[in-house]
């Protein structure tokens, strides 16, 4: 048992929750407002952007990318940060050109109930793996899966979460992301400098994989390059921060968040190259960083993890909160129910931790090719303009979009072998690639019946 990684993530917990008033208004709950109804200035919306998108499943997926893969396998996993760059195109067209307040009223107006339904389906499952996919990454820090300390560890962190993020809601989540931003990035410099200081460590180790284009990091950057033009538009904690601030101010955040997480994120996962390069037999990452550094760094790279987890559940549960009463509008909207809605994802986040898969990649993956039903939306209807897709389209898109999912997390769990032998990254660009054209067609043909003109009857004589 680690005793100084538990007395750290005591400390982020205990500032949190002074950070964090009980609030009694719906705007400062929902919305993030502040006391005085002001919105969030650009450095607590740039910080809050990076660290709720730099999640401790994020950080761990680079870095065991970066140790099996090399560099690409890093940047492949950095690429999913262009996002930034996309969602604010996707925020600004909506906001600014559109006049909308959230998705859903978009996505109603274009494609009826069956637009917001489909939609709310998709970032349900979003937010749901989100909060297993976190809640795992702090059970394996603290003990073997299955384990005491695993589940304890579990329990108390959800616990803790919860019970901050109920007081204060998205104002909460904004004040304690910035605290939790500057822990960050103080603990990752002193780990990169113990990295780069140690006497094994050299550049020309972010080498040892080359370049090939059919291995699996290459082949993920491609699949990432995909699914970034729809990927921020199915993750409500980035969208909801782009309903905060004047145009200006959300511009600049999304940029600035863009650039920061990027660096972030190939900066953790250097550790992983780091270890891969310099790994010996059958050894773990964790086991070989473990024998490279030593204990002292150790403790650093679990910290950055159980920072990043911290910031990105309770920006979850505060996005779980609003979808549910804000923008489902299933109950009038009240902080009683906003607290209960949060409750429940957790409940259910809790669920998946002990009955499903473990692979942390796969919620990524099957959730971010689900996404790609969005893509044709934002061609064709948000950034083309067009008002007359017919919804057969967007059920078409989704349908697809969603059976590639599962076939993914199928073939990538070895339920099913239906696309062969390959690696489980060559089937989800294969899969990814299909989506994205086969849900094109669906609108570009679509489009091409409403603009048709109707053919009248001709009445006989």
């Amino acid at each position: 048992m680690n005793i100084e990684l538990i007395v750290f993530t005591g400390l982020i917990a205990l500032a949190s929750i002074l950070l964090s008033p009980r609030t009694q208004s719906l705007p400062s709950f929902f919305l993030g407002r502040t006391a005085t109804g002001g919105s969030p200035a650009l450095f607590t919306l740039v910080f809050s952007q990076v660290t709720t998108w730099i999640f401790a499943r994020s950080l761990m997926n680079a870095a065991i990318l970066g140790f099996y893969y090399g560099v690409w396998g890093t940047l492949a996993y950095a690429a999913y940060y262009l996002s930034f760059i996309t969602g604010a195109s996707i925020i600004d067209s909506l906001r600014f050109r559109h006049g909308y307040n959230n998705v859903q009223s978009f996505l109603y107006d274009r494609f009826g109930r069956a637009g917001t339904a489909c939609y709310n389906f998709v970032i349900g499952l979003r937010l749901v793996s989100e909060v297993f996919a976190n809640l795992l990454v702090i059970g394996i820090l603290f003990g073997a899966a299955g384990s005491d300390m695993y589940t304890l560890s579990i329990l108390a962190f959800a616990f803790v979460t919860l019970l901050y993020s109920m007081a204060g809601g998205l104002h909460a989540s904004l004040r304690t992301d910035v605290l939790q931003m500057i822990v960050f990035l103080v603990t990752l410099t002193v780990l990169l400098v113990f990295v780069i200081s140690d006497d094994s460590f050299s550049l020309s180790q972010f080498a040892f994989k080359p370049f090939v284009f059919n291995e699996p990091g290459p082949v993920l950057l491609a699949v990432a390059l995909l699914q970034v033009w729809s990927y921020p538009m199915h993750d409500p904690v980035m969208m909801d921060r782009g309903f905060l601030a004047d145009r200006s101010t959300t511009r600049r955040s999304f940029y600035h968040a863009g650039w920061i997480s990027i660096l972030c994120i190939m900066a953790f996962g250097s550790l992983g190259i780091f270890a891969g390069a310099n790994v010996i037999g059958g050894e773990t990452m964790n086991a070989t960083l473990t024998r490279l550094l030593g204990e002292i760094p150790m403790l650093l790279f679990s910290a950055t993890l159980i920072i990043s987890a911290m910031s990105t559940l309770d920006s979850t549960l505060s996005s779980s909160s609003k979808l549910l009463i804000v923008d489902m509008q299933l109950v009038d909207p009240s902080i009683r129910k906003g607290r209960i809605a949060m409750l429940l994802f957790m409940l259910l986040g809790l669920l998946m931790v002990f009955m499903g898969n473990k692979d942390l990649f796969s919620a990524v993956a099957v959730s971010g090719t689900a996404s790609m039903y969005l893509a044709p939306v934002i061609f064709f209807s948000l950034w083309g303009g067009r008002t007359d897709i017919p919804v057969w389209s967007y059920l078409g898109s989704f349908v697809l979009a969603v059976t590639g999912a599962i076939l993914y997390f199928t073939e990538s769990s070895s339920y099913t072998v239906l696309m062969g032998d390959y690696h489980k990254y060559t089937k989800l660009l294969f899969i990814s690639a299909t989506v994205m054209t086969g849900g094109c067609l669906l609108f570009w043909a679509g489009a091409k019946t409403a603009a048709q003109p109707v053919k009248m009857a001709q009445n006989p004589v």
